[in-house]
C-alpha cells in the first residue's frame, strides 16, 4: 500500500467535500484527522476496525459523517460514545472541537488499545477517557449527549441504549431505516437527519427525558 498516496487522497477529500456537511476545517485539524487516517491504516489489516475503503470514502463516509455531531454539542459538552471500536464518531469530534471531554467505551480490549494510541497521536488525550467494558456494565456518567454509529449492526441493544443513558441527555445516533423503525417503534420522540451523499443514512436526534 502506499500510504503516502493514500493519506494525500484522504487529506484532499476532506477538503474538497467539507462544505457538502457544512463543516470547515482548519489545516491544522486536517493533519490531525490524517494522523489519525494513517494510524488507522496501519492497524485496519489486524483489527479490522472498518471495511475496506478508498480514502475518499473514508473521508466522507466515515470522518465528515462523524462530524455532523458537532452542530448538536452544546459548549462543553460531555459525551459518552458507546462502541467507539475505530474511534468513530468521537475521535474526529475532539479533534474539531477542543472544548468537549468524552468517554470511550468499548468492550474489545485490542481496540481500546487503538484508541488511547490514536488518542495520543491526534494529541485528544486530555479530553477523553477509554472504558474497557460493555456499555451495560458501566454505571451512567454524568454526560450531556450519547453517540453511537454501531447500532446497526447491534440493534437489540437499543432499549438497553435508552435506559442506560442519563435523563435530559440527547443520544445521537448513526444508522439506516432499520433503526429508524426500531426507534419508531419504542414509540421514542425523534429528528433524523440525513447525511449528505447517501440515500438511507441518518443520524437520529433523540431526547431523553
Amino acid at each position: 500500500m502506499n500510504f503516502a498516496r493514500h493519506i494525500d487522497e484522504f487529506s484532499e477529500a476532506l477538503c474538497t467535500h467539507a462544505g457538502r456537511f457544512e463543516i470547515e476545517l482548519s489545516a491544522g485539524e486536517v493533519a490531525r484527522l490524517s494522523k489519525y487516517y494513517e494510524l488507522l491504516l496501519n492497524w485496519n489489516p489486524r483489527l479490522h476496525l472498518v471495511a475496506p475503503c478508498s480514502p475518499a470514502e473514508f473521508a466522507r463516509r466515515h470522518v465528515l459523517e462523524s462530524l455532523l455531531l458537532l452542530p448538536q454539542l452544546s459548549a462543553d459538552a460531555q459525551v459518552a460514545d458507546i462502541g467507539s471500536g475505530a474511534g468513530l464518531p468521537i475521535i474526529p469530534s475532539l479533534i474539531a472541537r477542543p472544548d468537549i471531554h468524552a468517554v470511550l467505551i468499548e468492550s474489545s480490549l485490542k481496540k481500546t488499545v487503538f484508541l488511547r494510541e490514536a488518542l495520543r497521536v491526534t494529541k485528544t488525550s486530555p479530553q477523553a477517557e477509554v472504558v474497557a467494558q460493555r456499555f451495560e456494565s458501566v454505571s451512567t456518567p454524568q454526560v450531556d449527549a450519547v453517540t453511537c454509529r454501531a447500532l446497526d449492526s447491534f440493534s437489540q441493544l437499543l432499549s438497553a441504549l435508552i435506559d442506560w443513558a442519563p435523563k435530559s441527555s440527547t443520544l445521537l445516533l448513526f444508522g439506516g431505516v432499520g433503526l429508524r423503525k426500531q426507534i419508531e417503534e419504542a414509540k421514542l420522540q425523534f429528528s433524523a437527519i440525513k447525511i449528505p451523499d447517501t440515500e438511507r443514512r441518518f443520524m437520529f436526534v433523540i431526547e431523553r427525558r
